[in-house]
C-alpha cells in the first residue's frame, strides 16, 4: 500500500454525523449485535487483483484465501468480490470448493480486508439489518474510495436479497469491535478514539452511537496492547477475542527481552479487571506468542493467533510456519471450543501487508442470505 497524505476534509462524513441523545434507551432494547460464534449463513471474502498491494505476491496470498474459501464453503456460503469471476471460479472449482456454495459478484475494490469495509449485522425487530460504516482506511492511512462502496454495491446486485441496509456516517471498523451477542462491547481507546476517525467524538459520544446503532449498554475498552507493523492502530481482533459471554482469548507475550512484552502484560493486567454483566472475572485464556517474524527489510510483521474466525461447525486459525506456537495455539483452541472443527490456515503472506485470517473475512449471520 502506498501512505497517502489525506487532511481531515470539512466535508468528509464524519463531519456531519448527528450523535443520539438517547443511546441506551429503546435502540438498546431493539437491537442486536450477534457473537461471532452465533449461526451464519455466510462469510464474505475479496480476492486480491494485480491492481492491489499484493500484485508481488498474488499467488501466495490467492493459496490462502483459496483454503480460506474451501473450508468456509465446506459449512455455509461464501461470497466473493472478484475482478475475474471466470478465473476464480476456475481456481476454486480445482482447489476442491463446494460449489452450490461459492458466490462471485464484480464490484470494484482497493485491497481484501473485508472485516473491516464489510457490512456489519444486526438483529433489528427480530430480522437482520446490515450496517454501512465509513471506511476511511484506518484513520486515513490508504485509499479507501473503492472499498468503502463495496457493501452497498453488493446491495444493489440483490447480495442480501431483501435484507435492509443502513449507511451510517460514523468510522467503524469491524475489527475494532467485539461483541458478546448480549450487549456487551470490547474495544481499544487507541482504535476507536483515533484523531483521524471520529475526532469531533468523545469517548462518551461514541458509546451513545454505537449503544444506538448496535444495541450495546456494557462496553468494555482496552487502553493498552499492540502489534508492530499493525496498520489499524490496535484492532480488537489482533489482541483479544469473546469465545462465550464469560470467555476472553487473547494475545499474550511471556518474553521479557520482546518490545511486546510490558504492554501486554499491562493489557492483560487491565483484562483481569473487568468483569461480566453478572459481575464475575472473565474467563481468560492466554494464545502462545509466535515467534517474531520480519520482512526483507527487517520491519516486525503482527502475526497474532487472536485472529481467527468463529464459522459453522469450526473454528480457522491462522498459522506462520512457526510449528511449536502453532500446534501451541491449535490446541488451545481445540481445549476450549470442543464441539468445533479446529482448522490451521497458513497464513504468513498475510501478515506482509498487516493483516491476518480474521481481518480478510466478514460473517453474514443467520437470516442475511436469500
Amino acid at each position: 500500500m502506498l501512505l497517502t497524505s489525506m487532511p481531515l476534509q470539512k466535508d468528509s462524513p464524519f463531519h456531519h454525523y448527528f450523535v443520539p441523545k438517547t443511546g441506551k434507551g429503546n435502540c438498546t432494547m431493539k437491537r442486536k449485535l450477534p457473537a461471532e460464534w452465533e449461526e451464519q449463513d455466510g462469510v464474505l471474502l475479496v480476492w486480491p487483483h494485480e491492481d492491489t498491494d499484493w500484485r508481488s505476491s498474488l499467488e501466495k496470498v490467492e493459496s490462502v484465501l483459496l483454503r480460506l474459501a474451501v473450508e468456509i464453503s465446506k459449512r455455509e456460503k461464501c461470497l466473493i468480490v472478484a475482478q475475474n469471476r471466470v478465473a476464480i471460479s476456475r481456481k476454486l472449482r480445482e482447489a476442491g470448493a463446494v460449489a452450490e456454495h461459492i458466490r462471485i459478484f464484480h464490484v470494484s475494490s482497493n485491497d481484501t480486508w473485508a472485516r473491516d469495509f464489510g457490512p456489519i449485522t444486526v438483529i433489528h425487530a427480530g430480522k437482520p439489518l446490515l450496517l454501512d460504516f465509513v471506511f476511511n482506511g484506518w484513520g486515513l492511512k490508504y485509499p479507501a474510495d473503492r472499498d468503502n462502496l463495496i457493501s452497498r454495491s453488493l446491495r444493489q446486485q440483490k447480495t442480501f436479497g431483501d435484507t435492509s441496509m443502513e449507511t451510517i456516517g460514523l468510522v467503524l471498523e469491524g475489527g475494532s469491535i467485539e461483541s458478546d451477542g448480549a450487549g456487551t462491547l470490547l474495544t481499544t481507546s487507541r482504535c476507536l478514539l483515533s484523531p483521524n476517525r471520529n475526532p469531533h467524538l468523545s469517548r462518551e459520544q461514541l458509546e451513545r452511537a454505537l449503544s444506538h446503532h448496535l444495541g450495546s449498554d456494557r462496553f468494555l475498552w482496552l487502553d493498552h496492547g499492540y502489534l508492530e507493523g499493525d496498520d489499524t492502530d490496535s484492532h480488537i481482533d489482533t489482541l483479544a477475542r469473546f469465545a462465550s459471554r464469560d470467555t476472553i482469548i487473547h494475545v499474550d507475550c511471556d518474553d521479557p527481552r520482546d518490545e511486546h512484552h510490558a504492554p501486554i502484560q499491562s493489557m492483560v493486567r487491565q483484562l483481569q479487571t473487568f468483569r461480566t454483566r453478572e459481575g464475575s472475572p472473565y474467563r481468560l485464556i492466554p494464545l502462545p506468542w509466535p515467534s517474531a517474524v520480519h520482512d526483507d527489510e527487517g520491519r516486525r510483521l503482527p502475526a497474532t493467533y487472536a485472529n481467527f474466525l468463529m464459522i459453522n461447525g469450526a473454528v480457522l486459525v491462522p498459522t506462520y510456519e512457526d510449528p511449536n506456537n502453532d500446534e501451541k495455539a491449535l490446541n488451545t483452541l481445540g481445549e476450549f471450543f470442543k464441539d468445533r472443527e479446529i482448522v490451521g490456515i497458513p497464513c504468513l503472506p498475510l501478515i506482509h501487508e498487516g493483516g491476518s485470517l480474521h481481518c480478510l473475512t466478514m460473517q453474514l449471520p443467520k437470516g442475511v442470505l436469500p
